[in-house]
């Protein structure tokens, strides 16, 4: 679809690290992307997982740190510091909307 034109978001938690993303990276090689970690401390995610009901409890807390290790972002964000709209803006900020 990507190589087609469409723009698509993938929202994956890498959880095999760096591995993850060099998969990512391979698979999307020769095209666009911008890679964006969104970071929220682990209490802020364990308040968040309690809230929603339908989450495995103490998972959210326990990853917060090791989904993001050994990886490289273009840009990143703190949901747990910033409201969502303002996390959305930057990331938008550093998209490019031009059409082919």
């Amino acid at each position: 679809m990507v190589r087609a034109g469409a723009r698509v978001i993938v929202d994956d938690a890498f959880l095999g690290g760096a591995e993850s993303q060099r998969r990512w990276r391979d698979v999307l090689n020769g095209l666009e992307v911008l890679w964006v970690g969104v970071r929220c401390d682990g209490a802020v995610a364990a308040g968040r997982e309690m809230a929603r009901g339908d989450r495995v409890t103490g998972m959210a807390e326990s990853q917060a740190e090791v989904v993001h290790r050994g990886l490289a972002y273009d840009i990143e964000v703190d949901t747990g510091s910033a409201e969502a709209l303002a996390c959305a803006r930057e990331i938008a900020s550093r998209v490019s909307f031009e059409t082919s």
